[in-house]
């Protein structure tokens, strides 16, 4: 079943704030009484920091509405490589007579492993998350980010092509098949099935990272020169997808800032000013106390 969740995502390059940001947008949606959970996707795992717990795979509860967990990308890793080598050897039991199954180790260099395995992450993540208004993700550095997003509709490119190839095949077995048989009963092909049967995953999820109702794009950038190109990076890249970012948060804001330059590079966009602390920002109570202080947040 389909959870009526919003997907928060938090972009950015390395170092700008994600977490931070992240954490208090939690807290001050779980505070005005929806029930969130926040993921952390990034390996580095900042939120334990933040939030001054141990944190893991296991949700933990930080305060009424509010959940926190990380994910832990080489337990994902190694059920997305478990499932390739079930699917391998169940859509083609033969090649053990050759013994070929040794070669399947080699999959684990292949590029693209770690966005499919953090894509697996989020369908297990909204698959179990009913009873959840928001899911947000603090997500990892750039590169990841824009791949992970973009990988449904790359994957379709793919596989919309592989299952045109494998029907084709078919085709092409069957005519054989029918000049030296006379006849054959049509079976299901099982290779075709699974194709068709990831198509239709992908263009869910595909479906869900472009509706706006659905997903949010979050931006979070500083106000130095280096930042400010790569999040103009980020936003073109995931336009050419037909992804678009729709706030901007600026951490670590300072008064004298000209907020002007970001509204005509990003036009259109909403923007949070997060301005810098005067302390760090660890534990909920120093979190709520720095929200309170803000003039107010954007209408997510």
């Amino acid at each position: 079943m389909e959870t009526k969740a919003k997907n928060i995502f938090f972009l950015g390059k390395g170092g700008v704030g994600k977490s931070t940001s992240s954490a208090l947008t939690a807290v001050h949606l779980a505070r005005q009484g929806h029930n969130v959970l926040l993921v952390s996707m990034d390996p580095a795992h900042n939120l334990g920091d933040i939030f001054e717990r141990k944190l893991s795979e296991k949700p933990v509860k930080i305060l009424p509405g509010l959940t926190v967990r990380e994910t832990d990308i080489r337990y994902w890793v190694k059920k997305y490589l478990d499932d390739i080598h079930f699917q391998i050897k169940k859509s083609y039991a033969y090649l053990t007579a050759f013994n070929l199954e040794k070669y399947f180790d080699v999959i684990k260099y292949s590029p693209g492993i770690e966005e499919y395995a953090l894509l697996i992450a989020y369908k297990h993540i909204r698959q179990n998350a009913q009873d959840v208004d928001y899911l947000i993700f603090d997500m990892p550095p750039t590169a990841l980010t824009v791949k992970f997003l973009t990988l449904p509709h790359t994957s379709l490119i793919w596989l919309e092509n592989l299952a045109d190839l494998r029907r084709k095949i078919i085709e092409k077995r069957d005519i054989i098949t029918k000049i030296k048989l006379g006849k054959k009963e049509k079976e299901t092909d099982k290779i075709l099935n699974k194709l068709q049967e990831q198509i239709d995953d992908y263009t869910a999820i595909k479906n869900i990272f472009e509706n706006p109702e659905k997903t949010l794009l979050n931006l979070v950038m500083n106000t130095d020169k280096l930042s400010f190109s790569e999040s103009e990076l980020i936003v073109n890249s995931l336009q050419e997808f037909g992804l678009d970012v729709q706030n901007i948060y600026i951490n670590k804001y300072t008064r004298g800032f000209d907020t002007a330059q970001i509204e005509q590079r990003f036009p259109g966009r909403k923007i949070q000013l997060l301005p810098l602390s005067d302390e760090p920002l660890l534990g909920v109570e120093r979190l709520e106390k720095y929200i309170a202080s803000l003039p107010g947040f954007i209408d997510l």
